[in-house]
């Protein structure tokens, strides 16, 4: 009895594995709980490189017909947060964001995707600047698994308009979160 006991919990025990492994999960060798110098913006009084990290993602769910990712942090001091990457219709087949992937100089974006329009007033990856003294600010960094080939939005659309549409197809998403301050 005791050996049909141990076998149905293990049996169970594996059984639960098996449905965590399967979840949407984004990962990023670049980020661990804090950004680094090579995530931070550019400008506005901060000297970071204004890399965008390396981001894949596994296990997406039935029915995805495109993915889009953003940045945004919540604790900006403006009342609506700070939007820092929004970049869109990512085929399906696609699972990763190479390392500066943000930069449109460079091309390193998925062939067909869109990079829109940042809280920064332009289009592309603005990496972490919060204001000298405040709080570590948070950056969630949000991989969207969209019902949708193409969002109906160019890159002159607004952070803001772009998370609503968004949110209209989205059938799972998955989130990484870093601190920055200083």
């Amino acid at each position: 009895m005791k050996k049909l006991v141990l076998v149905a919990v293990v049996s169970g025990l594996l059984s639960i594995g098996s449905v965590y492994a399967q979840e949407f999960t984004l990962k990023s060798d670049d980020l661990s709980g804090q950004l680094t110098e090579i995530q931070v913006f550019s400008g506005f009084g901060c000297t970071g490189k204004n890399i965008s990290p390396s981001l894949r993602w596994i296990n997406a769910p039935k029915g995805t017909n495109s993915f889009a990712l953003t940045v945004y942090d919540p604790d900006a001091p403006t009342g609506s947060g700070w939007w820092h990457w929004v970049i869109f219709n990512i085929s399906s087949d696609v699972n990763e964001l190479k390392a500066d992937a943000g930069n449109l100089q460079k091309g390193l974006a998925p062939k067909g995707s869109v990079q829109s329009i940042t809280d920064f007033g332009k289009p592309g990856f603005g990496g972490a600047c919060p204001p000298e003294g405040d709080k570590p600010h948070r950056y969630i960094f949000t991989v969207y698994a969209l019902k949708v080939e193409k969002l109906d939005l160019d890159e002159k659309a607004l952070p803001a308009l772009a998370g609503f549409i968004l949110n209209q197809h989205t059938i799972a998403k998955a989130s990484l979160m870093a601190y920055y301050g200083r």
